[in-house]
């Protein structure tokens, strides 16, 4: 006997209920100030401003890619794609998770470049534009920080916004630094730390993402807490075959084999343990997708591989 949780009309996965237009509104913003970014940059020279263009395309990707994330997960289920693209948004952070890499990569060995052979900069413009991006990503993390952050995609938005916001910080430093003691290679040190931020920002994209893709378990779901609590419930003798994984963003699953004593099923007391069950996984482990085949002893012996 199995049972699958269904709970219709709860939402779960790619933030379904997030604001778009809130990231629009940012979208829109990072994409603007980033156009006249890089032109300052290449004005002035300055290997900082660039950067943190950089990352700000990293940022507008992002919040592309939630957006699309969001779309491909409102299409219904189908016989082939059994739980509809409710992935896109997992796939779509790891890729960006992959350009943060690539693009830190290549700023690092401009940096390094340019420690060797430092060129000149113009701190006015490069403190001006970093300010303004201070002020820019102020209003574009308060507007994401309003939409729904359950999505993997709209939370690695927020926090690659925050990430350049750091950034910008740290580019205004520079500027300061190069205006008033005529100091070049502050910005390329200010570019330095803006790759640090990048490569831990990626870092925990790709860890959060490859874990789903593989299918590792969810963070907030302990097995074995999971296992005890189940073998709590009275006649439930063994409990084998037990996977958790998550789907998307928010929406873990989980399945089991239960063993009970035999006379649940000739007292029909075996969907009475499998609403309690899915009750106390609901309750205790947030877990609601659930699906248990529930045994008498002796089936245990017609498997292989069991664990």
């Amino acid at each position: 006997m199995s049972g699958d949780h269904d709970h219709a009309g709860h939402q779960h996965g790619v933030s379904a209920d997030a604001d778009r237009r809130l990231l629009w509104a940012s979208m829109a913003l990072l994409a603007t100030f980033m156009v006249g970014e890089v032109a300052v940059a290449l004005a002035s020279g300055s290997l900082a401003l660039l950067s943190d263009a950089a990352h700000m395309l990293s940022d507008v990707g992002a919040i592309a890619a939630a957006l699309w994330a969001m779309r491909l997960a409102a299409r219904p289920a189908s016989v082939v794609w059994t739980y509809g693209f409710k992935r896109a948004e997992i796939l779509t952070a790891a890729i960006n998770g992959i350009t943060l890499l690539v693009v830190a990569g290549m700023l690092a060995v401009e940096a390094v470049r340019r420690l060797v052979d430092p060129p000149e900069v113009a701190g006015g413009p490069v403190l001006v534009v970093a300010l303004a991006g201070c002020a820019v990503n102020v209003l574009a993390v308060w507007l994401l920080a309003r939409a729904n952050r359950s999505s993997l995609n709209v939370e690695g938005a927020y926090q690659h916004i925050l990430t350049d916001l750091y950034g910008f910080i740290g580019t205004a430093v520079a500027g300061l630094v190069i205006l008033w003691t005529g100091w070049t290679p502050a910005d390329t040190i200010a570019t330095l730390v803006v790759v640090g931020l990048m490569l831990h920002a990626a870092w925990g994209l790709l860890k959060q993402s490859g874990r789903v893709l593989l299918e590792g378990a969810p963070e907030h779901v302990d097995l074995d807490a999971v296992r005890s609590c189940l073998l709590e419930v009275e006649h439930i003798v063994e409990v084998h075959d037990l996977h958790a994984w998550t789907i998307t963003s928010d929406l873990p699953a989980l399945t089991a084999h239960l063993v009970v004593e035999d006379g649940c099923f000739r007292d029909g007391h075996a969907g009475e343990l499998l609403e309690e069950v899915q009750s106390r996984l609901q309750q205790r482990f947030d877990v609601e997708h659930s699906t248990f085949q529930i045994e008498p002893r002796h089936h245990a012996a017609t498997e292989h591989g069991m664990h």
